[in-house]
């Protein structure tokens, strides 16, 4: 990954934790204080630190969830074979201590002077980064025109859920792959080459997309997208290892 910063020249600071919201049964967000941060922009993570009674360390990159200018936010999916994750979404309280280093990444990140159309493709908790962007754009006042699709496994696994559905200024376009309420009339199956194409801008209009999912997510939509006319050099991507969509 490309980044303004290089993790070895950044330091590790402690951050406090200040509240927890879980966003679903096995997401929660983490709002962090941190007395020396730095500042982030729109796309960018960090690395979390865990330290074990008996010395052992554990480090995992998480996006971050916030706008620049917000408190530092982490959204994180638990991952039952994981190290960290399962501390993070089940243990941690406010007032615990955990070891932050970053902001982190110069590639995946947005800012309004880069203009639009926007287009924003989110696999699972591949919305998180995309969060961050939606929020920026808001808190700058920019009327660049906006559409997310985000491809969950069910209704109950979609991340930010009342927060999306508020969304006045911006379209978003859920594509639920496993299973669907009664009476779901959106897109139920993985994104395809017919769904892209029904729902990404145009190319003539020049759009800008960021694509972060699951590696297997990405590289279709990324793909697909490049099959419609979108030069690569404006499909922006981040992946992760497996969760669902």
């Amino acid at each position: 990954m490309e980044g303004t910063a290089v993790r070895g020249r950044l330091t590790w600071q402690t951050a406090t934790v200040g509240s927890v919201t879980d966003e679903t049964p096995k997401v929660r967000t983490l709002v962090l204080e941190v007395p020396d941060w730095p500042g982030h922009r729109a796309g960018q993570h960090v690395d979390i630190r865990l330290t074990a009674d008996d010395g052992y360390q554990a480090e995992r990159a998480y996006s971050i969830a916030s706008a620049p200018g917000e408190p530092l936010a982490l959204t994180v999916e638990r991952l039952d074979d994981g190290e960290v994750s399962p501390y993070l979404t089940e243990d941690v309280q406010p007032g615990d201590q955990l070891e932050v280093r970053g902001p982190i990444g110069g590639y995946f990140v947005w800012e309004p002077a880069f203009g639009g159309p926007l287009l924003l493709m989110a696999g699972g908790s591949g919305v998180v980064p995309l969060r961050s962007i939606l929020r920026r754009r808001s808190s700058a006042g920019s009327a660049v025109p906006v559409r997310m699709l985000y491809s969950s496994r069910s209704l109950e696994d979609v991340i930010y859920r009342s927060e999306l559905d508020g969304l006045r200024d911006a379209e978003v376009i859920h594509a639920l792959t496993r299973s669907q309420p009664p009476g779901w009339t959106g897109y139920a199956r993985r994104v395809d080459a017919q769904m892209l194409a029904e729902v990404a801008w145009p190319a003539d209009s020049k759009p800008l997309a960021y694509v972060c999912g699951p590696t297997s997510f990405v590289e279709a939509v990324a793909a697909g997208l490049v099959g419609l006319g979108y030069p690569a050099v404006r499909v922006r991507t981040e992946r992760f290892g497996a969760t669902g969509q």
